[in-house]
């Protein structure tokens, strides 16, 4: 089967070309994003296989169907950006990639918070300057803290278990409550109380209209004056002007992001010659407070085999027709 994959960079058609089995498909690299014409690529194409930040809409649905497209492969876990409705519609089966590496972005969670409370990327920046001095680094012991987690997938749970371990009181949201979670030491408490009670607060929920802007002005407004809040998950479930003017009033201590409302037209690409024009995210970065990552939570070796096996693994299981697909995302 011949797959076109949008979005490339050269890590991806290393681990693609290496997982792929005796030439089963035909995987063509694509450095552009898909968009309604880079849709027209895909001539001769059964499947496209697309990244977090291709948007993938009814428009650009019906030209990939009128292509020939009938299934659009996710090489990653959320599937906010496809109009699951239209993919219905023509026809056209989604799948993705559940549980690529879920140890690699919880561990990753855990260092945004260690990083930002020690202030170990500002020390390392001081001490290349030759400035030993350590004003301005202190930072609280996290055990015998209060950790709330919004979300207890299988991410969050790895984050549940690893906090616990260090001692600390871990509260956990969730509307489906993870019994691992419980016997590893969180306890379940509605939205309200862990807002009021979180010295520390990380978000590993997937994009939906249930979760979109979950941390806005007025649940900010309910934590604890100085709390840490922490995003892992995907930009858009926290409101990102409430949370600066949060930062500006000393609501929100400390802020670690790897993922940005916005962040579609930034992360994933070099813009260090550039001109930056989005002046909300030129706005997080002038305060001392954050710790901003560019959705690099997933990036381990392992995590891009894991990634790289059960796309293609999705592809072969549908040209097998054999049925329902393992990993299929369908609209209900």
């Amino acid at each position: 089967m011949k797959v076109v994959f949008f979005n490339t960079k050269q890590y991806d058609e290393k681990y693609f070309s290496e997982a792929k089995l005796s030439g089963a498909h035909e995987l063509v690299f694509l450095e552009a994003k898909l968009s309604f014409d880079t849709a027209l690529l895909t001539q001769g194409a059964e499947a496209v296989c697309v990244f977090v930040n291709d948007i993938v809409d009814a428009n650009i649905i019906a030209r990939l169907s009128q292509q020939g497209v009938k299934l659009i492969a996710l090489r990653c876990a959320g599937f906010n950006n496809v109009d699951l409705v239209a993919a219905k519609q023509y026809g056209v089966k989604v799948v993705r990639v559940p549980a690529y590496s879920p140890n690699a972005v919880a561990e990753y969670t855990v260092g945004l918070m260690l990083a930002l409370n020690r202030k170990i990327h500002r020390a390392y920046c001081q001490v290349r300057e030759g400035n030993f001095s350590l004003n301005g680094l202190m930072g609280f012991d996290m055990s015998g803290k209060t950790a709330g987690i919004i979300g207890t997938g299988k991410i969050g749970a790895l984050v549940v278990r690893t906090l616990c371990a260090m001692g600390m009181n871990v509260f956990a949201y969730d509307p489906f409550v993870n019994q691992q979670c419980v016997k590893d030491g969180a306890r379940y408490v509605d939205i309200e109380t862990l807002f009021a009670e979180s010295d520390v607060i990380s978000l590993h929920c997937p994009l939906s209209a249930e979760t979109h802007h979950i941390i806005d002005a007025e649940a900010i407004q309910k934590m604890k004056t100085g709390v840490m809040l922490i995003n892992t998950s995907r930009g858009a479930v926290i409101d990102t002007a409430a949370v600066i003017a949060s930062l500006k009033s000393g609501k929100i201590g400390m802020l670690g992001l790897d993922v940005y409302e916005q962040e579609e037209d930034l992360f994933f690409e070099d813009h260090s010659y550039e001109v930056i024009t989005d002046d909300v995210f030129e706005r997080l970065l002038t305060f001392p407070n954050t710790l901003i990552t560019a959705h690099q939570g997933f990036f381990t070796s392992d995590a891009m085999r894991n990634i790289a096996t059960t796309t293609l693994g999705n592809i072969s299981q549908y040209e097998t027709g054999s049925g329902k697909l393992d990993n299929e995302v369908t609209y209900s």
